[in-house]
């Protein structure tokens, strides 16, 4: 299963690639707005963006700001030419889905966000989205049970052998990452810290204590 980064921040990103397991990269308004960009440097920011990548280190979601679906071409073709890791991510409305279609069509990769519902899942599929993103912790906060909604959109993309990729946001906790990959999915894409804490286990810090304590007993 590949990990993506949930951030804008280009030290977050750099700290990621350290640890070997980054794939690539997600953004969003709300993120970019945490990075106090102005207007002007956001196209530059995605290119820094995209700089800190390895050759195999995956994609660059960049989020489209438009809502009617003319503009959204005009944004999405904009933000294709700026690298080719970028992947244009696209709401799932109907001007979205229409957006998708268009650009898939010119062999721009595409990243169906905001899917909630197994449906929308399907309609990102059909109209030739390069992924899809459904948000399991957002699903969870409202009591449905985000994880049930992978499963679903997972057995209609094998049922009818979809080539769009399962990227499954807005990820809680470390969990939702094991459950993810039981579940078989492409990808998720989480905070830094929360990719992090698969790391850490009470046992391993006991374990490796008592190790070095023997190892000090007879050595010293």
């Amino acid at each position: 299963m590949k990990f993506f980064i949930d951030t804008a921040n280009l030290e977050e990103i750099k700290k990621a690639k350290i640890f070997g397991v980054l794939n690539g990269v997600t953004t969003n308004p709300s993120l970019m707005s945490k990075e106090f960009i102005k207007k002007k440097d956001i196209y530059d920011h995605y290119i820094s963006i995209c700089h800190l990548l390895d050759d195999e280190n995956g994609d660059v979601s960049a989020e489209i700001i438009s809502t009617n679906y003319m503009d959204m071409i005009e944004e999405g073709e904009k933000l294709s030419l700026l690298h080719p890791k970028i992947v244009v991510k696209i709401p799932m409305i109907k001007d979205g889905i229409k957006a998708i279609k268009y650009l898939s069509k010119k062999n721009i990769k595409t990243n169906c966000t905001l899917v909630f519902s197994s449906g929308q899942a399907l309609l990102a599929a059909k109209s030739g989205s390069s992924y899809v993103s459904p948000f399991l912790g957002r699903l969870d906060d409202l009591s449905y049970n985000g994880l049930n909604l992978i499963r679903e959109i997972k057995t209609i993309y094998d049922n009818y052998h979809f080539k769009t990729k399962i990227l499954a946001a807005s990820i809680r906790n470390p969990l939702q990452i094991i459950e993810c990959s039981k579940i078989g999915i492409y990808a998720v894409t989480s905070p830094l810290k929360i990719i992090l804490s698969l790391f850490y286990h009470p046992l391993t810090k006991i374990g490796l204590k008592k190790f070095l304590e023997d190892y000090k007993n007879i050595f010293n």
